[in-house]
């Protein structure tokens, strides 16, 4: 019992500090953040790092070493020097706008999409399997393609679409007759 009161004694200590703090050098370092960043939500960011920094380090503002503000002041400097650095280490954001071109997709994506474009192609019958490969992966017409598998352009036209329909019963799991019954 004895250590929850000091805990709780500790964490109002904290927050007087903090709170105490804030109102003696808010406004100095906010002032001084905003000059420095140019920008007021990142300077509000900077100040409540500082106080972070200053609760999770007490035993700083005590030493005698200098002054608090000086203290504080240094801590917001070198919080903004290191956003500053981070932001020069990695490359600059570039918002999407109808003059730049798309962030082109994690290629990841694609070698799934294929791996499962190929399977779903191997549950096929071959003669609906090569009218697919016709028409869509070697881009030839119906005429093109029947003339290709030697078959009439009618039954290229009919076996495409149960090809498709079966492709698409595969990537759903529902199938026609499901729907139309």
């Amino acid at each position: 019992m004895a250590a929850l009161w000091s805990r709780k004694r500790e964490t109002a200590a904290d927050e007087a500090l903090i709170r105490t703090l804030y109102e003696e050098h808010g406004r100095a370092l906010l002032a001084y953040a905003t000059r420095l960043t140019g920008d007021r939500a990142a300077a509000e960011d900077v100040v409540q790092e500082t106080l972070v920094r200053a609760w999770r380090h007490p035993e700083a503002l005590v030493n005698g070493k200098g002054s608090v503000r000086g203290w504080l002041l240094t801590v917001a400097r070198n919080i903004i020097t290191d956003r500053v650095r981070a932001r020069a280490a990695r490359p600059q954001e570039v918002a999407e706008s109808p003059g730049t071109t798309p962030v082109a997709r994690d290629h990841a994506e694609a070698v799934v999409d294929s791996v499962v474009v190929l399977e779903a192609l191997h549950q096929l019958s071959s003669d609906h399997r090569d009218v697919l490969l016709e028409i869509y992966f070697r881009g030839r017409s119906v005429t093109e393609a029947a003339e290709a598998l030697g078959v009439p352009p009618g039954t290229v036209k009919s076996r495409s679409h149960y090809a498709l329909r079966a492709l698409r019963e595969t990537f759903t799991g529902v199938s026609l007759k499901e729907v139309a019954g």
